[in-house]
């Protein structure tokens, strides 16, 4: 972002997680308590970047070798005469993508539980936030109007 910029910034999806990175503002005076925020989301962003990632690269991995030994067990090739690679119907497909979930439930969940925690912490540090700066608009406006 260009250094005049006073906000976040959500970049493209990443080739590998489809997540949106984003780059986080930091003011220029930024308090401790706002900083605990944001570090609070960077590291949320890490970690369902890494997470994503590592289970898109495990499900095209697994789908690959799904669809080459099904079709390894038809007899056919992974391309056909003209060179295009060969597919699976929905129904042989919807195989893979049960199996695929039943096998990383607890996996998810375990994500799901992580990702709720940390939800819940930003959640948090957003409210004590923005109670700060309620109370500190509060006294500046008192401040003011004794004035």
């Amino acid at each position: 972002p260009p250094p005049h910029s006073c906000s976040d910034w959500i970049g493209p999806p990443d080739k590998h997680s489809n997540l949106r990175p984003i780059i986080f503002y930091v003011p220029p005076e930024e308090s401790p308590l706002e900083r605990r925020l944001r570090e609070a989301r960077q590291e949320a962003q890490a970690c369902n970047q890494r997470f994503w990632a590592q289970q898109n690269r495990a499900f095209r991995q697994e789908k690959e070798e799904f669809i080459y030994s099904r079709l390894k067990a038809k007899g056919l090739e992974i391309r056909d005469d003209t060179g295009k690679k060969a597919t699976l119907n929905a129904e042989e497909m919807a195989d893979f993508y049960k199996d695929f979930l039943s096998k990383n439930f607890r996996k998810h969940m375990q994500y799901n539980r992580d990702w709720y925690k940390r939800n819940f912490t930003i959640t948090f540090l957003m409210g004590q936030v923005a109670l700060v700066r309620a109370l500190r608009w509060l006294r500046w406006k008192k401040k003011n109007v004794g004035n």
